[in-house]
């Protein structure tokens, strides 16, 4: 609860927080409170910030490293916070399990307020990435809402409770890409303004958190026992297989066909020695008698638990095929490139529709397991796409998003309230992350590069045979072909032989060739569509308790 007193309002008298999960008499008077309220909103503030420290930056990192570049490293600033926040995630969960929760967020907002000042402040792409990795990290604790609300709220009303929250992070993770044009467009700071808007949520939240938040502590959570012994017995071995572990996995999907080649060594062996560490780790887990392990051991054991967790890791896995596919197929295919805003506003819908549909998660009498085929259709239909049929595509996103968002939002929820015991809700939260944004990577990696293998193949197989038909030198043909490919107009209106009758046949041949190329993306997405019905049925237990 956000205190001792909040604890005994909830009802009528002490108790710890694993009894929690059952409380139904909740006075209308508590969730008015002062330190209610205060922490409530420091649960808002802070979701904003921490996705904004990622959906902002990201879709401008090209006008960064103009400004402060160039520098080949710019793609470490996405990276760091997605590993980030990856390894925070689990962390924090079950240290805040174990040794409270209030310095935990308290240190994490404070992290971000700092790593946001120094991204602000940046004169070259090392210093933001060494503030990226602060912002990253802090990310974990601003993602670790479900659980902090989880202790403040009862079951039944989790729902209503936790949608709103989502509302607060539509300007950021909704109209991201929007918000960051515009702010390069119309301020003196340009792309600073991404970092100055985080600060501004940052030192909110760390005033809120600071002020109102007093969750069980220590002693509350254990007695009399002394903190010396847990600090004794704790799992150090098995964190530093996780982290390690963890890290390394992700930097190799990461790295893959962006930092390095994928058959690159540096991507080979982390990834595989990631994996195997992850593997080693989760033997260590299961066989060995620890007193207090970094994962319960009944946490995977329990088939509902993890259906529902494969099902946050699939939504999160065809998220990211739109969210990173749809804005460069936007700007190949749709857009005028000259048109900056247009471009922000189209990227924007799959976030925004993820996050508006979720306010529509007020209660889960239904089925999990059920929604893959509500998401697999869109998904399918999708692939019917071409340059010309803008409307079609954004109707299709439309509907595929939105049931994306609305069985990941209901999922997150039903992950803190379906465990054995509501005294991990941390880890079990922190662990849903994590494997969230493991799918989430290795995904973004299949993606990237089944696009790219696509686009490789197809682009000169469609434009070449255009161009000649179109009366084109055979001579001029590579570099017209780079030019098309690499969008440089004037490369394009110097070439040998170049009409403007060339230059439009060229063109749409380049916008079939990327439409066949990403419908390709759309077929592979419906693979990661398909998992859940593989996973054991969840049937979420009733609100209405």
């Amino acid at each position: 609860m956000s205190s001792t007193k909040q604890s005994s309002d909830l009802d009528g008298h002490q108790c710890t927080t694993s009894t929690k999960i059952n409380a139904t008499d909740v006075d209308k008077s508590y969730f008015y409170s002062l330190p209610f309220l205060g922490t409530y909103l420091a649960l808002c503030f802070n979701l904003s910030a921490c996705t904004g420290g990622f959906a902002l930056i990201a879709p401008v990192l090209s006008y960064v490293n103009a400004d402060i570049g160039p520098d080949p490293s710019i793609i470490w600033v996405a990276l760091v916070y997605s590993v980030g926040q990856g390894i925070g995630l689990a962390l924090i969960g079950r240290l805040s399990d174990l040794f409270g929760r209030r310095y935990f967020l308290i240190f994490a907002s404070a992290l971000g307020l700092i790593g946001c000042i120094v991204c602000a402040t940046a004169k070259s792409v090392p210093i933001l990435i060494g503030g990226q990795a602060l912002v990253g990290l802090s990310a974990a604790g601003g993602s670790s809402y479900t659980s902090v609300l989880s202790e403040m709220v009862p079951v039944k009303h989790r729902f209503p409770a936790q949608s709103f929250i989502y509302l607060w992070q539509l300007p950021t993770a909704g109209f991201g890409p929007a918000l960051a044009y515009i702010f390069i467009l119309n301020t003196k700071a340009g792309w600073r303004w991404c970092y100055y808007y985080n600060i501004i949520w940052n030192a909110l939240t760390l005033i809120l958190f600071i002020a109102f938040y007093f969750p069980p502590t220590f002693e509350e959570k254990h007695g009399r026992q002394d903190i010396w012994r847990w600090l004794k017995d704790y799992d150090y071995f098995g964190t530093f297989l996780f982290v390690a572990g963890e890290v390394l996995f992700l930097l190799g999907l990461s790295w893959g066909g962006s930092v390095y080649p994928w058959r690159s060594s540096y991507v080979v062996s982390t990834i595989v020695v990631g994996g195997i560490t992850l593997i080693v780790f989760a033997w260590y887990e299961t066989k060995m008698d620890l007193k207090e392990p970094f994962v319960p051991k009944g946490l995977f054991r329990r088939r509902s638990w993890v259906a529902v967790v494969i099902l946050i890791g699939v939504c999160g896995g065809v998220y990211y095929a739109f969210a990173l596919v749809w804005p460069r197929m936007v700007t190949a295919l749709y857009s005028d490139p000259d048109d900056l805003m247009e471009v922000g506003y189209q990227a924007c819908i799959v976030l925004s529709e993820l996050l508006l549909v979720r306010l529509l998660d007020v209660d889960c009498h239904v089925r999990l397991d059920e929604r893959e085929f509500k998401i697999s259709a869109p998904l399918l239909l999708v692939r019917s796409v071409y340059h010309y049929t803008k409307a079609r595509a954004t109707a299709l996103l439309f509907l595929g998003t939105f049931f994306i968002g609305w069985a990941d939002g209901v999922a997150q929820i039903v992950c803190g309230i379906d465990i054995d015991d509501q005294k991990d809700i941390g880890v079990a939260c922190g662990m849903m992350g994590t494997i969230r944004a493991s799918f989430g990577a290795a995904c973004a990696a299949i993606y990237s590069t089944i696009l790219t293998n696509e686009l490789t193949s197809k682009v000169p197989a469609e434009v070449v045979p255009a161009i000649l038909g179109a009366g084109l030198p055979e001579q001029s043909v590579p570099e017209v072909l780079q030019a098309f490919v690499t969008g440089n107009t004037t490369m394009l209106d110097s070439a040998e032989g170049v009409t403007t009758t060339i230059i439009e046949i060229g063109s749409s041949a380049l916008k079939q060739a990327s439409a066949d190329s990403y419908r390709t993306v759309f077929y592979s997405s419906m693979l990661s569509a398909s998992w859940p019905s593989s996973a054991p049925s969840s049937q979420p237990t009733s609100t209405k308790s």
